[in-house]
C-alpha cells in the first residue's frame, strides 16, 4: 500500500500504479473518507476494488464543511489505525494530506463549488455552507486522482445528491457510486462520530432508525407525509434528541406530490453534543398512492 501526504507525491503515485500513463488507463476507484475507518468505509473500499484495477482512499478532515469549530477539533482523528485497517483490505493508495495541500491559497476561498437545488433545505438549512464546502472538497479530490469511480455510502444522502448534481452539472468524467448503508446490529448507522457517545446515548441512539421504520411503514397505508412528521419529532424529543428535521421527501428531494411513490424519510438529530443522521427508502405500491 503507498502511502502520501501531498499531491506531487500523489502525482508520482498515480504514476507508478499507471493511472497517470498514456493510452488505456486502468480503472482506479476512489472513496473519499474524513478518516475515523469503520466497516462502513471498509464495505466502501470492497465494493471498489470488485469493480476497480486500483482502489485508492482519501483521509482528509474537511475544515470547509464544519459549521461548529467544536465539531471539527473534537472529530476522531485515528491514522496510525485506519492505515492498518485499510492495508489489511489491501488498498493501493492512500491520500493523508493536510490543509495546506487541499487549501493552498487558505480556507477564504475565491473559488468555490455551488450546488443550490440539491442542496436546498434539510441539512442546509441547519449547516448552512456545508455543502458548498463538501462539494469543493471533493471536486478538489477529483481533479487531484482523475478517478473513473469514486465511491459514496447513502448515510449521507442529501451529500450524495449534491455530489452527483456537481458531476453531471461540471461535466466530470467520474461514476458515482452509491452503496448502502452499513449498521450495526439494533440498526444505527455506522458514523465516525458514534465514537463519542457515551453509553447512555448509545442506548437511545437506534431509535434514530425505528422511528424512521415507523415512518415509512405508516406512509405504505396511506397516512398523511406531513402528520408523519410532526408525530416522528414528537416521538425522538421525548426519548431526548434534539430534533432537526424528520423530513418526507421524493428521491429527488423535493416534497412529495400526489402520486409519487417512490420516497424517503430522512432525519437528524443531537444526543448530547454528536448529531447523527439517518434515511430509509420507501416505496408505496400504485394501488395505495394517493
Amino acid at each position: 500500500m503507498i502511502q502520501v501526504s501531498t499531491r506531487s507525491g500523489l502525482d508520482r503515485a498515480l504514476a507508478q500504479v499507471g493511472h497517470r500513463a498514456g493510452g488505456q488507463r486502468p480503472h482506479l476507484a476512489l472513496v473519499p473518507t474524513m478518516g475515523n475507518i469503520h466497516a462502513g468505509h471498509l464495505q466502501l473500499v470492497k465494493a471498489a476494488k470488485l469493480r476497480a484495477d486500483i482502489t485508492a482512499v482519501s483521509i482528509y478532515v474537511n475544515p470547509t464543511q464544519f459549521n461548529q469549530s467544536d465539531d471539527f477539533t473534537h472529530y476522531p482523528r485515528t491514522l496510525d489505525a485506519d492505515l492498518n485497517k485499510l492495508a489489511g483490505e489491501q488498498v493501493d493508495l492512500v491520500f493523508t494530506p493536510d490543509s495546506e495541500e487541499i487549501y493552498p491559497h487558505g480556507e477564504t476561498l475565491h473559488a468555490q463549488v455551488e450546488s443550490p437545488l440539491a442542496a436546498f433545505g434539510l441539512e442546509n438549512s441547519h449547516r448552512p455552507g456545508h455543502f458548498r464546502g463538501v462539494a469543493t472538497v471533493v471536486c478538489k479530490l477529483f481533479n487531484l486522482f482523475q478517478p473513473t469511480s469514486a465511491l459514496f455510502g447513502k448515510k449521507d444522502y442529501q451529500q450524495l445528491a449534491v455530489i452527483n448534481a456537481m458531476v453531471n452539472e461540471l461535466f466530470q468524467p467520474v461514476e458515482i457510486i452509491a452503496e448502502e448503508t452499513v449498521r450495526e446490529a439494533d440498526g444505527l448507522a455506522l458514523s465516525s462520530r458514534n465514537s463519542r457517545l457515551t453509553d447512555e446515548q448509545r442506548a437511545v441512539a437506534p431509535l434514530l432508525f425505528s422511528t424512521l421504520k415507523t415512518v415509512a411503514n405508516d406512509l405504505t397505508h396511506g397516512a398523511d407525509y406531513r402528520e408523519l412528521e410532526q408525530n416522528a419529532a414528537a416521538m425522538l424529543t421525548t426519548a431526548g434528541f434534539n430534533v432537526d428535521y424528520v423530513a418526507v421527501r421524493d428521491r429527488t428531494l423535493r416534497t412529495p406530490e400526489p402520486g409519487d411513490r417512490n420516497l424517503v424519510v430522512l432525519a437528524a438529530a443531537e444526543l448530547g453534543k454528536v448529531r447523527l443522521i439517518d434515511n430509509l427508502e420507501t416505496a408505496i405500491a400504485a394501488t395505495e398512492a394517493a
